[in-house]
């Protein structure tokens, strides 16, 4: 408590109008509201999980593989177009 009265004496030492009150005024305001529901949301157990998207996306990431190495010149395969020197009519 001695720590928050000596940080309200120097505001108010160090404010030389009341808008520079205020704006500290409202500054600590919004620490303390921004702390006491952080506090809440802990005690509470709503801390943000994951869900289950996120797990099944890890999941689905861990069983895929490296994908194979296909041989371009295979038989059967069409060989890959360069771009020629005009544009394709498609």
């Amino acid at each position: 408590m001695g720590l928050w009265a000596y940080a309200l004496a120097q505001l108010t030492l160090l404010a030389d109008r009341p808008a520079g009150l205020l704006a500290g005024a409202a500054l600590g305001a919004a620490v303390l509201l921004a702390s006491v529901l952080a506090a809440r949301a802990l005690a509470l157990g709503v801390a943000p999980r994951g869900g289950a998207r996120a797990a099944g996306l890890r999941a689905r990431s861990r069983r895929r593989r490296v994908p194979r190495q296909v041989d371009p010149d295979a038989p059967g395969r069409p060989r890959p177009r360069a771009p020629g020197a005009r544009p394709s009519a498609a």
